[in-house]
């Protein structure tokens, strides 16, 4: 289950960065819309993008969430559990760019939308 303080950060308006792991052992990190149900940070991404592969490959991933001011934040370290791809994902999408833009999805799609599903091993709040 997520920390509270993680599930409010998550469904404001706040950018988190996701850290996953490369092929070769190094790091990639990524500002990313970010979103959350009771047990998992939600990251919605592309199908053909770094980030997805990488999970796919090696689930271990890392979110850091900031809020505006930069002072507060949530860090949740975790596994990707579920890849969730289909209409629900495409839906998610739109529901997120509403939330930090105030309308629907506007960027073309270059592959398939899909929800990384983050279960935490470790929270902290700040």
């Amino acid at each position: 289950m997520l920390d509270p303080d993680v599930i409010r950060l998550a469904r404001e308006a706040n950018i988190a960065v996701v850290t996953t792991v490369m092929p070769d052992g190094s790091l990639q990190s990524a500002p990313v819309w970010v979103d959350a149900d009771d047990d998992h940070v939600l990251v919605n991404t592309e199908l053909d993008r770094q980030r997805t592969r990488n999970v796919l490959r090696d689930p271990r991933i890392t979110a850091l969430i900031m809020a505006g001011d930069g002072y507060h934040l949530a860090e949740v370290r975790g596994k990707v559990v579920d890849v969730v791809r289909g209409p629900e994902a495409r839906e998610h999408i739109d529901t997120l760019s509403r939330k930090y833009t105030g309308e629907p999805h506007q960027q073309p799609i270059g592959s398939e939308r899909v929800i990384l599903k983050i279960a935490p091993d470790r929270q902290r709040v700040v």
